[in-house]
């Protein structure tokens, strides 16, 4: 997002609040010649004169941040995911009615070129009435989990239940079609031996069986599963459309493919396959994820800038992310449907107000849930302290 500013020149970095002096160091090696203030608090960060934030801190601390930001009339651009609990999901919403500000969620995995292309051809009627979809975000972070959890047992990654991390499998089916959620089932893979070695004190991966507002229906699976894979694929009245699954080696999530019949009952059987562009791809390329972190800055920017723009509101980002907490109250249920709220309406906030539902000690209080359904998991010191020194030799080198 830092490289998008610089490169585009549409935007200027005016302050960046960070802990860490070791990134701080690299932050000011990347860009020596960007008059970027540095700030360690964040009161003293927001004070700075600037029109928008970006929020990049952990993803069970967005919410209480976008509320102090729109409070001081600062637009913001979420990082996953937009809140933990339901009643910090009626804060976050009262909060970006209140402000008139734009809020928009970074869900970069709608951006991606074949999630892109498909939301063109869906609007277009090319697919008619959605009847059944699916999205995977498979990532085996072991490799990685000591440069993104530093070795701290209280990290956010460590104690997060299955289906906690939800909306880049869920997300792009939802900004596809435009259709709410309303139903959800959940789904805790078991916790296993990579899990022990990570720390992770959940289960390895998550699945959602989500009903939507037409009927329809979307799995959704997301988790440490051991082969990564990012895939969607959506059924509907008149065919369907799919992005490549990542073994195909046919260029992933930006190539698509679709079967289309002219209209409902003219069975064509003319499949395409096809690498989609725009007018930003070229630009594009340069950034992160494919590409689509482009798309997440310029529209955000657009926006503020009272331009056409396709972001993600608050509402459509809390459609993405509440289906993964009321999977996770479904898993803990027994496997009963859980209803999925719709925080537009008045009535859904006051049933949701106070509840505090969560796996985060520090946030749920009395209302404190297990991060596995199965049993109380323990991990021994010795696994965080391997974990950071592992994190802390990466560091040197």
């Amino acid at each position: 997002m830092i490289s998008w500013c610089h490169k585009t020149g549409l935007a200027r970095v005016v302050a960046i609040c960070e802990q860490d002096e070791q990134v701080v160091g690299d932050l000011k090696r990347k860009f020596p010649q960007e008059q970027i203030n540095y700030d360690r608090a964040f009161d003293a960060f927001l004070a700075r004169d600037m029109d928008a934030v970006v929020l990049a801190n952990y993803a069970t601390e967005h919410a209480p941040y976008a509320i102090r930001c729109l409070e001081a009339g600062r637009h913001v651009l979420s990082e996953v995911l937009p809140c933990q609990t339901l009643d910090e999901a009626v804060r976050l919403v009262e909060a970006v009615e209140r402000s008139g500000r734009v809020y928009a969620y970074a869900e970069n995995y709608c951006y991606m070129a074949a999630p892109r292309e498909m939301r063109k051809l869906y609007r277009a009627g090319r697919l008619g009435e959605f009847e059944y979809g699916e999205g995977e975000y498979v990532h085996n972070c072991e490799p990685i989990w000591p440069d993104i959890t530093y070795g701290e047992r209280g990290h956010w990654r460590n104690f997060m239940y299955a289906t906690f991390y939800c909306t880049h499998s869920l997300g792009p089916v939802l900004h596809i079609t435009g259709l709410r959620p309303v139903r959800v089932t959940g789904f805790e893979l078991p916790f296993t031996d990579r899990c022990a070695r990570m720390g992770k004190r959940g289960g390895v991966a998550g699945v959602e069986m989500v009903t939507l507002e037409n009927g329809g229906v979307v799995r959704s699976l997301h988790g440490d599963l051991d082969k990564d894979s990012i895939r969607y694929v959506l059924y509907g009245s008149k065919g369907r459309m799919e992005s490549a699954a990542a073994d195909a080696r046919t260029g992933g999530v930006e190539r698509i493919y679709t079967n289309f019949d002219e209209r409902e009952g003219v069975y064509l059987d003319e499949p395409k396959s096809y690498l989609p562009t725009d007018a930003w791809s070229e630009a594009a390329r340069e950034l992160g994820h494919g590409g689509s972190d482009y798309y997440v800055m310029r529209n955000f920017i657009d926006a503020v800038q009272g331009k056409p723009a396709e972001i993600i509101g608050v509402y459509e980002a809390l459609d993405m992310f509440l289906p993964g907490l009321l999977a996770h109250f479904s898993v803990l249920a027994g496997g009963a449907a859980q209803e999925v709220p719709n925080l537009r309406e008045e009535g859904w906030r006051a049933r949701c107000r106070g509840d505090h539902r969560c796996c985060d000690e520090r946030v749920a209080g009395e209302q404190l849930l297990p991060s596995y359904s199965k049993c109380e998991v323990e991990i021994p010191d010795a696994v965080y302290e391997s974990v950071r020194r592992e994190y802390l030799d990466r560091r040197k080198n």
